[in-house]
């Protein structure tokens, strides 16, 4: 009886922390929302699907080196994934995690190069085509101390037009996933303004 009851209460948290096994739409690896419409910060991104990492990326004209960039991480949950994988495109309700971290040159017997460092900010970018009028949106919940559980939409043009310009597709910058790039090119699903 009490390994029954155990397994039950096991089984409760890990459906209440989102942690319940990713699958068809309206399950824990969707997004979730608030009634306000802010997007709930995924706990469990890390198990997630990983599809790259950047070293100071920058987009804009005002972008310039630094002696220690951040790295950027990009998840996707694997339900999101699997679907690229079979069609070049991204489902709806697709939502991608970017976890942004410091980098350090100095520790422990590293002698060159760069390692991860602590979290600077998360954000996440959601494909729901009935919820958003421009069928992407994207969030910030900031980062060390200030990190926060959910999070509003920014403005739409901003992030938005950024990416509908420069995403190779569907949004995304697929340009800047290597096992992904190759996916898209095999199905013809890049968008047609994509330049590599």
């Amino acid at each position: 009886m009490q390994k029954a009851s155990l397994l039950g209460m096991t089984l409760l948290a890990a459906a209440v922390c989102g942690g319940a096994p990713d699958g068809p739409s309206g399950t824990a690896s969707d997004p979730q929302f608030t009634k306000d419409n802010e997007l709930i910060r995924p706990r469990d991104y890390r198990a997630w699907i990983y599809v790259t990492s950047g070293l100071g990326m920058a987009y804009g004209s005002d972008a310039r080196e630094s002696a220690d960039p951040p790295f950027d991480n990009v998840f996707v949950q694997p339900a999101a994934y699997r679907a690229f994988l079979e069609s070049g495109r991204w489902p709806d309700r697709t939502i991608f995690v970017l976890e942004v971290r410091s980098s350090k040159q100095h520790g422990s017997i590293n002698k060159a190069g760069h390692f991860q460092g602590d979290l600077m900010a998360v954000e996440a970018a959601v494909k729901d085509e009935t919820r958003f009028a421009e069928k992407w949106a994207y969030f910030g919940f900031g980062g060390g101390n200030s990190l926060k559980d959910q999070a509003k939409a920014f403005p739409s043009s901003a992030c938005h037009s950024c990416h509908n310009k420069n995403g190779a597709v569907d949004n995304t910058f697929v340009q800047f996933y290597p096992t992904l790039l190759p996916v898209a090119e095999s199905k013809g699903t890049l968008n047609p303004a994509y330049r590599p």
